[in-house]
């Protein structure tokens, strides 16, 4: 079965240090709550919002050991009026035997208010 893991991060400032940290952070805590190993990821999806133009964030995940086949593709994050600046969306699509509710989603910093409700579990 395949299953999209999710996570999200937010950035202080428009800097390639910090978009390729903020990502970073966020991959590996996905990656690890979830025990995801790269053979068994179809694809990933990256999203970030206008406001971060100076990295591009699939940099990251393609840096890791064993990650390099692993089909990556970033792109812009619709714009909403009053919505979430300066975020770093991840979408991973593994396949996986657990079920939905033992997914762990990952939201960190101000993404938190994306989805409290599993950013607590």
């Amino acid at each position: 079965m395949i299953r999209g893991v999710r996570g999200a991060i937010t950035i202080q400032e428009n800097s390639e240090k910090e978009i390729i940290q903020a990502t970073d952070r966020l991959l590996h805590k996905m990656i690890d709550e979830n025990q995801i190993m790269p053979e068994y990821v179809a694809s990933v999806f990256i999203s970030v919002t206008d406001d971060i133009t100076d990295a591009f964030p699939a940099k990251v995940l393609r840096s890791l050991e064993g990650w390099s086949y692993v089909p990556v593709m970033c792109m812009k994050e619709i714009s909403v009026s009053n919505a979430l600046e300066k975020c770093i969306r991840v979408m991973m699509h593994v396949n996986t035997a657990k079920s939905q509710q033992e997914i762990n989603h990952v939201y960190l910093e101000d993404a938190v208010v994306l989805r409290p409700d599993l950013a607590s579990k």
